[in-house]
């Protein structure tokens, strides 16, 4: 059914919802385990994310460090936006940092719809919204971008374009690549930062969604683009890395080898990844900065 512009405007114009929330440096290792680091641990570039002595935290794990999120005293949730959710695909994410994440404390967010695009009632929505995290004294630490695809959605009457342009890939031979190979249980280890979706653990909702298997999450995926960045760019110094962008075109089964080819220009590293074994590209109009 077509979305209810009249309620996204309202959610428009309104104050950005807050939440608060906390984690601590379990958290940000388990995470870190989750999208594969650590799985030498003789590794010493690697071992100080999994490890609690001079922890680093990845800058993704800016994107689940809020699962347990909860509104502050005396505050109501919104409506959400009403959408047909078995037809909702997370399309894209942004990740701008302002500072480095600390290894733990207490944070707030501030979410906001930023804007509703009509494609047609044969295409779909899109769906953008932006997530500030700040830090106990107010200061933001990173903003988060999500892009969404309501397939079941358009033909609502609102604008059609709009929406955040992909970053264009070089036309290239790219500069160099990466290959991340997964573990047959990765996203049982990185459903434990929050997302806890069936689709990613349990054969049987895997089946009902089409998928031989479960499948990996997508942000499982986007942090392997980010272990990449860090590795190839960063020398594996998190503060490096200033914005992390991604779209995502295709599921990853967890086993398989991810392949990151990236290309450089000054600050912006321009990437794509792809599975080995299928030969499937799986991230398209990757953009990170580095510094």
């Amino acid at each position: 059914m077509p979305l209810d512009y009249a309620h996204a405007k309202e959610l428009m114009a309104a104050t950005p919802e807050k939440l608060a929330f906390s984690y601590t440096d379990r958290d940000v290792m388990l995470y870190a385990l989750g999208i594969g680091l650590g799985r030498d641990p003789l590794n010493r570039q690697e071992l100080p994310f999994v490890y609690e002595k001079d922890l680093k935290v990845v800058p993704t794990f800016a994107t689940v460090s809020g699962f347990n999120a909860r509104p502050l005293p005396g505050q109501e949730l919104r409506k959400p936006l009403a959408m047909n959710r078995a037809l909702y695909l997370h399309g894209e994410q942004r990740l701008t940092m302002h500072k480095p994440l600390p290894t733990s404390g207490a944070f707030t967010t501030e979410t906001q719809l930023l804007g509703v695009y009509d494609k047609g009632a044969d295409k779909g929505a899109v769906v953008v919204r932006e997530t500030v995290i700040r830090d106990e004294s107010g200061e933001a630490i990173c903003t988060l971008g999500n892009t969404g695809f309501a397939r079941g959605d358009g033909g609502f009457g609102g604008p059609a374009t709009g929406a955040p342009e992909p970053h264009p890939t070089p036309t290239r031979a790219h500069d160099t690549e990466i290959e991340l190979p997964t573990r047959p249980d990765q996203a049982l280890i990185y459903r434990l930062s929050g997302d806890r979706n069936p689709l990613h653990s349990d054969p049987e909702a895997a089946a009902a969604a089409n998928f031989p298997v479960p499948i990996l999450h997508g942000l499982c995926t986007y942090g392997h683009c980010c272990r990449a960045v860090l590795a190839t760019y960063c020398d594996y110094d998190p503060t490096r890395l200033k914005a992390l962008d991604v779209r995502f075109s295709s599921p990853v089964y967890p086993g398989e080898t991810i392949v990151v080819r990236m290309w450089k220009d000054g600050e912006t590293v321009s990437f794509e990844a792809s599975v080995k074994e299928r030969g499937v590209t799986v991230i398209k109009n990757g953009r990170a900065v580095v510094g």
